[in-house]
């Protein structure tokens, strides 16, 4: 085929399978010699099974041939966070203290429900030392790099995914978002990334930063996303804190549109600092959904600066995972991660439960918020993407990656649905993100505005060419 098989969406490759014009194995060893020309440059990838990426593209083939796909997703290429434990793969979680030699005996939920729709898993992804911030780099895997402009971050914690599925190393990832993980990579790569409502995507072994952690899709598209939500979100009786099953199936009704809805648009949420041509490019997007029907009110949702409550949350998370280290091994680790640690040891038992009941009070406040709004939007991130290899932008302005990630965290601590969809281009050529935060368990609807907009605003991918 002359088409540019690493630019296929999900449901593009399918359709073919389906006609017969192409073959999962096809699709599989583009994807895989797609990894092979740019993971040097980019690092996307610290772990690649080329033979069992393409056994797997071979019995998916027969099944198509057969006209008996085994599932949603059978024979696209699909990579994994390192995070997520895989069956048969070292989850080192970017960190040098995991011994490689496992076991790995186990699938987490999302891989398993992957494997059972025929999706060809190609490899992990890099991420920084257990996801602690939004940046990819770190002792164990060294430097991911973004697409559009390899001198630059793809963000992070989910940046490997980002990185890969920007540069056609398979169209699907599965990320990880306790803080923005999801979405600050996605808004930096040009992606749509989704961290679904809180439970709704079953999660095991539970992220050591507890209840702000959720998994979501990553993707070009946004059909893409509302497909691997059919099959992320299948139940999984590992995950306690999981919502029950809902059956739905989320691309009915993504074409709706958004006539009618109420969406509230918060430039910075009343205190965050915005770079002025972020906030021009999100506040003329913002204009499409009222070209597109929708009623938009410039509101801010009325809570302060809630990056001291989401520290109080996330910090002690980072010293739980230190104080489970090996002593001996914690001269090994990523130095902001144990500052972090350290900062994290500094709460007591009676700060934590502050932090708690501060969580609720948000949460209440968002819950009543949404009573006269469908939808919240803003800016993903108040800045495009700065140096890679750097935790922060400038170290005079901001001292950890929560100082530039304002628009993110607030909405894991109320674990609502919220999406990135790329929204423009700055002046340098890089990618600019349009975030769309919806009710608890509204995850339909936060697609079907985000399709909406994608529908009014396509935007080109990077110029690989250049890599």
């Amino acid at each position: 085929m002359k088409t540019d098989l690493c630019a296929l969406s999900a449901v593009e490759l399918l359709a073919l399978y389906r006609k017969k014009k192409l073959s999962p194995v096809e699709a599989t060893r583009a994807a895989l010699d797609q990894i092979e020309k740019l993971n040097p440059v980019l690092n996307a990838f610290c772990w690649v099974d080329r033979k069992q990426a393409l056994d797997n593209a071979r019995h998916s083939e027969k099944r198509w041939l057969k006209g008996s796909p085994q599932g949603l997703l059978d024979g696209v290429p699909t990579s994994i966070k390192d995070l997520i434990v895989t069956r048969g793969w070292p989850t080192l979680r970017g960190s040098k203290t995991v011994d490689p030699k496992g076991p790995w005996n186990d699938d987490a939920p999302a891989v398993a429900r992957l494997r059972e729709h025929g999706a060809v898993l190609l490899g992990k992804t890099t991420t920084p030392e257990f996801g602690w911030k939004g940046v990819t780099d770190g002792p164990l895997t060294g430097i991911t790099r973004n697409p559009w402009n390899p001198k630059m971050t793809p963000g992070g914690s989910s940046g490997g995914s980002a990185a890969a599925v920007a540069a056609g190393m398979g169209p699907l990832s599965v990320g990880t978002d306790g803080g923005g993980s999801v979405r600050i990579p996605g808004s930096f790569t040009g992606l749509f990334g989704l961290k679904p409502s809180f439970g709704r995507v079953p999660a095991w072994p539970l992220s050591p930063m507890g209840t702000v952690a959720h998994l979501g899709p990553m993707t070009r598209t946004v059909e893409d996303a509302a497909l691997m939500m059919n099959v992320l979100s299948l139940p999984d009786s590992r995950d306690w804190h999981s919502l029950p099953y809902d059956a739905r199936d989320y691309r009915i009704g993504l074409e709706d549109g958004v006539k009618g809805l109420r969406i509230a648009y918060s430039a910075d949420l009343g205190y965050a600092k915005v770079d002025g041509e972020i906030a021009a490019i999100v506040k003329n997007a913002v204009g499409k959904f009222r070209d597109l029907g929708a009623h938009v009110e410039a509101k801010d949702p009325g809570f302060e600066n809630c990056g001291p409550l989401f520290a109080a949350h996330w910090f002690p998370g980072a010293a739980y995972v230190v104080r489970n280290t090996d002593p001996r091994k914690r001269a090994l680790m990523d130095k902001g991660l144990l500052e972090t640690a350290r900062m994290g040891e500094q709460y007591t038992t009676a700060q934590y439960l502050d932090a708690i009941q501060k969580r609720g009070a948000l949460g209440v406040l968002m819950n009543r918020f949404h009573e006269a709004y469908d939808l919240l939007v803003t800016p993903t991130l108040p800045l495009a993407a700065f140096a890679a290899g750097k935790e922060v932008s400038n170290l005079l302005r901001e001292k950890r990656w929560t100082d530039w990630s304002p628009f993110s965290y607030p909405f894991n601590l109320t674990q609502q649905p919220a999406a990135t969809v790329p929204c423009g281009l700055t002046k340098k050529g890089l990618p600019v993100g349009l975030h769309i935060v919806g009710p608890r368990y509204a995850d339909a609807l936060v697609l079907r505005a985000a399709r909406a907009f994608e529908s009014a605003c396509k935007l080109p991918g990077p110029d690989l060419s250049k890599l």
